[in-house]
């Protein structure tokens, strides 16, 4: 199989890094551009990221002496030079917009990591596990931008792709109402420990956009392809608490739900154990595990289960005859986002989307 070309897009900042760990050995995709601001232009990859080298694991070899390109200017270099790319860019959001536009109506398809184009009404929300078919609306996107192969793709914000997945599975019960707190890893902010001190020792109760993002997000992952958009489902509401916690790496979920039938935690516990509709390369082995013990999951035992792509949950009680409560977690920057992105890069490769 000849892998595609891949460029990545923001390749210096902490999600960028994840796709250069996650790309390294790919079967399908294939780094061949690394771009990020003009102040690194010409740097190797090495000397840009230097000290910012944030993973558990160092650069990879053949990735340190590619030398970066500028994302804005050499926009239409990078397009001929690859079959599509990764975007994990750190500007504002009107930005971000002109920036994946520009590249997607140049021919190349863009599987964005940012929130600017979450709400964009045919750009596809998705999460490849729960609303794969939602790809179909990109064929209304390119006649929209004019393009024959350009397009934006988008994964979800970090924090819903911890509980989302969990609750997804459980539809037959005709999921009602949620009400969650996320205890969100600092990494979710871009941050290490070094350069956020005030974290130390804390728990700051709020994180600007997160609560809204949570509670808004899974309506369209959730919704229906419409004539020239998708329509939003109206249905779970959704409630949340979204929480800063000192720990590096691993988004947990507080997770109390209401359906309209009444539930089983033995049936959903088969449920979730068994759910697995899709085998993409970078899918987990498991994708929902159930722990058992009173203390689990824990974000420092679990979140790299499965590389870090798997959903955990334990404490399933049922407190009422259609109601339940339960934990969840995953890795913020792996499945919540570049792990993700590459999963969803997988399932439009897999529908001919990518060439």
């Amino acid at each position: 199989m000849k892998k595609l070309k891949v460029g990545i897009i923001g390749a210096t900042g902490m999600v960028g890094q994840r796709f250069v760990q996650i790309l390294e050995n790919h079967p399908w995709f294939e780094i061949k551009i690394l771009a990020a601001s003009e102040r690194s232009k010409n740097k190797t990859y090495a000397e840009a990221v230097k000290e910012k080298w944030c993973l558990e694991t160092k650069i990879p070899e053949k990735i340190k002496n590619i030398i970066l390109m500028d994302s804005i200017h050499d926009y239409k270099k990078i397009c001929s030079s690859v079959d599509f790319v990764f975007c994990a860019v750190n500007i504002k959001k009107e930005d971000v917009i002109k920036l994946e536009n520009m590249y997607a109506q140049n021919g190349c398809p863009v599987i964005s990591n940012n929130s600017a184009h979450r709400w964009t009404p045919d750009v596809p929300l998705i999460i490849p596990e729960i609303n794969p078919e939602h790809t179909e609306i990109i064929k209304i996107q390119k006649k929209r931008l004019k393009t024959k192969k350009g397009f934006i793709a988008v994964k979800p914000n970090c924090s819903l792709q911890c509980f989302l997945p969990v609750l997804f599975p459980l539809k037959k019960f005709e999921l009602k109402s949620v009400i969650i707190s996320t205890y969100q890893a600092i990494s979710g902010a871009g941050k290490i420990f070094k350069n956020f001190p005030e974290i130390i020792d804390n728990i700051i109760p709020y994180i600007e956009g997160e609560e809204q993002k949570t509670e808004l997000e899974p309506l369209k992952i959730l919704g229906t392809i419409g004539e020239n958009s998708i329509i939003n489902s109206d249905r779970p509401k959704i409630i949340s608490n979204c929480i800063r916690v000192p720990t590096s790496n691993g988004h947990l979920a507080s997770v109390f739900a209401e359906f309209e039938n009444d539930v089983s935690t033995d049936e959903i516990i088969n449920i979730w154990e068994n759910f697995d509709p899709i085998k993409l390369p970078s899918s987990p082995k498991k994708l929902i595990k159930c722990y058992y013990e009173q203390d689990r999951p824990q974000v420092k035992l679990d979140r790299n289960r499965d590389n870090g792509m798997g959903f955990n949950v334990g404490r399933l009680i049922k407190y009422d005859k259609n109601k339940i409560k339960f934990i969840c977690s995953s890795h913020n920057t792996i499945r919540g986002a570049a792990g993700g992105a590459v999963l969803l890069a997988e399932l439009l490769y897999q529908k001919k989307y990518l060439y």
